[in-house]
């Protein structure tokens, strides 16, 4: 299996998974006022059982640290699950 890319793609407000050359799946977003608010997660059913759902999260909610300026707000419940499974990214909620 190869690893999962997760790459950002502000035009479309959400950051991609990509696996074998295909995008697997997405983490939508919204800004707002220096709050990046994840609204929805989505894998497609080809690349379900493959990791993509948590590499997508760990991808997205690392480069928002990396960033450094905006708090997360997860109203999606993939990435609201992730954050209570992953303590490490507690700093990053806000709002």
């Amino acid at each position: 299996m190869s690893d999962v890319e997760v790459r950002p793609n502000p035009d479309q407000s959400r950051y991609e998974a990509w696996l074998d050359g295909e995008r697997a799946g997405f983490a939508q977003y919204q800004v707002d006022q220096g709050t990046i608010v994840f609204t929805h997660t989505e894998v497609d059913d080809r690349f379900e059982g493959r990791g993509v759902g948590s590499a997508l999260a760990r991808g997205a909610l690392d480069d928002v640290r990396a960033v450094g300026e905006r708090r997360v707000v997860a109203r999606c419940p993939f990435i609201k699950g992730y954050i209570e499974k992953h303590p490490e990214y507690q700093d990053l909620l806000g709002g």
